[in-house]
């Protein structure tokens, strides 16, 4: 039994001691890679690069690089600007917005979360996601279902032409 024990430990302390880094280098087959994540996150910050960003000029084509071209984000905030924001992930690409409703005693709320698939200007770059909620005056039980996908067409339809009136508008200010 102690036997069995002290293999035990002894493989605990293998596996913990191989794993702690204490901010050195691991390696690599390209090379050497910082294992301390601050100094990769500054390293990566220098180069222009990041999880979203083009990392040391490689371009890959499902990355989207919201710091730099934002139009779809600016028109989606622009066009929902009335609706309250609950979670924006700008590295991540998604806005979600609070239950809303057009007056305070309404039975019925919609809920919205965009999700931005590229950082083109294109209606398949960002899917809208709406949901309805109707509650019951007598019972206060509520009902939540997704809305039709006519309702979500016709809110990714606005901010999409609200993207491309930014857009000329950003290249008429670079002339």
């Amino acid at each position: 039994m102690n036997i069995r024990f002290s293999h035990i430990l002894l493989i605990i302390f293998f596996f913990t001691y191989n794993c702690s880094s204490n901010n050195k280098k691991a390696e690599d087959d390209k090379g050497y890679i910082e294992t301390d994540a601050r100094i990769r996150a500054e390293k990566a910050r220098e180069k222009g690069g990041g999880l979203m960003g083009i990392i040391e000029g490689n371009k890959a084509q499902n990355t989207v690089n919201f710091a730099t071209t934002n139009v779809l984000w600016k028109a989606t905030l622009k066009t929902l600007d009335f609706l309250p924001l609950i979670t924006s992930d700008y590295s991540g690409g998604i806005l979600a917005f609070d239950w809303y409703s057009e007056n305070s005693n309404s039975d019925e709320q919609i809920k919205i979360t965009v999700k931005f698939l590229s950082n083109e200007l294109r209606s398949e770059s960002i899917e809208i996601i709406s949901h309805k909620k109707v509650c019951g005056k007598v019972n206060e039980k509520c009902i939540t279902s997704l809305l039709s996908e006519n309702f979500s067409n016709e809110v990714k339809g606005k901010i999409i032409t609200a993207a491309r009136l930014i857009k000329i508008e950003e290249t008429k200010n670079k002339k």
